[in-house]
């Protein structure tokens, strides 16, 4: 019985256990069917948005500037030559480079003993020629005495002749007193024409000594002009580069012994694309007269002039690109002809014109607006032109319009963004920064710039100034204390 018991328990156990999963299975299917025959529940999508730098574009007269490199140069060198061959006798102390010299200042003078002597025969030779052109017309005088008195003798034998004739056709006189009269004026005829003939020869003699009185002139004078020519004097104001003559040196014609360059008369030559040159022609074709600003950076200060625009060259030159403008300095404190400086050509205004930064506009000359929504839209417009960091664009619809100042290959017509505008603080940021200097670093600044020789005048008395204010520009500072080495 006990058996018997034990086995329906048991088999009444395994009938539950089979139940219960039976019944699991039955729980686990139902919600499997029931979950795969459920609408699947989407969670909502979220709109990205990206942040953007916006600017605004105002439209404006701009007048643009364009940037080049030049030299400069002198508008006057001058070679000084020899004019005449010798020895070096007298130099002047400051016949060396860079010396500054004046007009009409001797620089050299060469041995004048040959062109003395030269002179001396010249004037001997024309002190003969007046002797022999005052024998001439002594001469001629002398002439013209003989000639009258002939011809007053020739007029008596005349006579003479005519009464013999008279005498005869009376029957008073003879035959032979007739031809001895007629002979005797005949002979006085004869030396008529012969005092006529001396007078002629006379007078060819004073002409021939007025050529050789004019040759004796002409002589002396080229004389005194290779005299003169031994002393080498300066042209104008300038400055001497490139000496060669020494002192007790053999020197012959023609050869240079420096150069004198006027640095009061520069000018820059700098190239420019052809497109560039086109920019700077009016509507005749022709050159603007533009102005231009020179600028050469000197131990850390900008040496700065202005200019104009006078002409550009004949030909575009081998191997050569664009076109070359010269451009006259108006006044140029420290430059000096060689210098390679930075040329701004002020080029004609444009209006309605939007500045606006480089990296706004795409290579298809587009720029993305923001719309009132916050949405980007394209915008089509003309780049007029690139001012370093900036463009200026021109474009119909874009006046007042909130622009993307960087464009991104994420960003798109239609994606919505949130601007980043540039508020007050950021433009005073701009400001050049200043630092204030403790005493001893004033001192040592202010002593290196007095001890610089290289430093002009009136750039030294600017920099001075500024180093005595309050508060100093940063930028100056780093600069002229990277050239002092500390």
């Amino acid at each position: 019985m006990r058996f018997l018991r034990h086995s329906l328990s048991g088999l009444f156990l395994v009938a539950l256990t089979l139940g219960l999963i039976v019944v699991a299975v039955s729980s686990v299917r139902d919600a499997v069917v029931a979950r795969m025959s459920e609408t699947p529940r989407m969670p909502p999508a979220q709109e990205r948005v990206f942040s953007v730098n916006a600017v605004p574009a105002r439209l404006e007269t701009i007048t643009p500037e364009m940037t080049a490199f030049g030299e400069i140069l002198s508008r006057r060198t001058l070679e000084i030559r020899a004019a005449t061959a010798g020895t070096v006798i007298e130099l002047a102390e400051d016949f060396e480079e860079g010396a500054r010299v004046t007009r009409g200042q001797v620089l050299a003078r060469i041995d004048p003993a040959n062109a003395q002597s030269a002179l001396d025969r010249a004037t001997n030779n024309l002190a003969d020629a007046d002797v022999a052109t005052r024998d001439a017309e002594r001469a001629v005088a002398i002439a013209r005495d003989t000639l009258t008195a002939t011809q007053e003798q020739a007029d008596l034998r005349q006579r003479a002749y005519e009464r013999q004739v008279d005498l005869a056709d009376r029957g008073v006189g003879s035959a032979s007193a007739v031809e001895t009269a007629e002979i005797a004026a005949a002979a006085a005829r004869q030396s008529v024409l012969s005092a006529r003939n001396a007078l002629a020869t006379a007078e060819t003699r004073v002409e021939t000594a007025a050529n050789d009185l004019s040759r004796a002139r002409i002589a002396q004078g080229e004389a005194q002009r290779v005299l003169d020519n031994t002393v080498v004097r300066a042209e104008f104001d300038g400055t001497l580069s490139g000496p060669t003559a020494v002192q007790g040196g053999l020197v012959s014609a023609n050869e240079q012994l420096a150069q004198l360059v006027d640095d009061t008369a520069l000018e820059v030559a700098f190239r420019v694309s052809t497109s560039q040159y086109a920019r700077l022609l009016n509507d005749q074709g022709r050159l603007l007269s533009a102005p231009v600003t020179v600028t050469l950076d000197v131990s850390g200060i900008a040496l700065t002039a202005d200019g104009t625009i006078t002409r550009d060259s004949a030909a575009v030159g081998e191997g050569q690109t664009g076109r070359l403008i010269y451009a006259r300095l108006d006044s140029a404190r420290g430059l000096k002809p060689g210098d390679f400086v930075t040329v701004s050509i002020t080029e004609p205004p444009l209006e309605n014109v939007a500045r606006l930064p480089a990296t706004a506009l795409d290579a298809a000359e587009t720029v993305l607006a923001i719309t009132p929504d916050d949405r980007l839209e394209t915008l089509q417009v003309t780049l007029m032109r690139r001012q370093g960091d900036d463009v200026l664009v021109r474009a119909p619809d874009i006046e007042g319009r909130e622009i993307v100042a960087q464009r991104s290959p994420l960003l798109g017509s239609g994606i919505k963004v949130r601007p980043l505008r540039t508020g007050p603080q950021d433009e005073a940021g701009s400001a050049p920064a200043l630092v204030e200097l403790t005493p001893e670093r004033r001192e040592k600044l202010k002593a290196f710039i007095t001890g610089n020789d290289r430093l002009p005048s009136d750039i030294k008395t600017r920099i001075l100034t500024q180093l005595e204010a309050d508060r100093v520009p940063a930028a100056m500072i780093e600069r002229i204390e990277s050239r002092m080495g500390g």
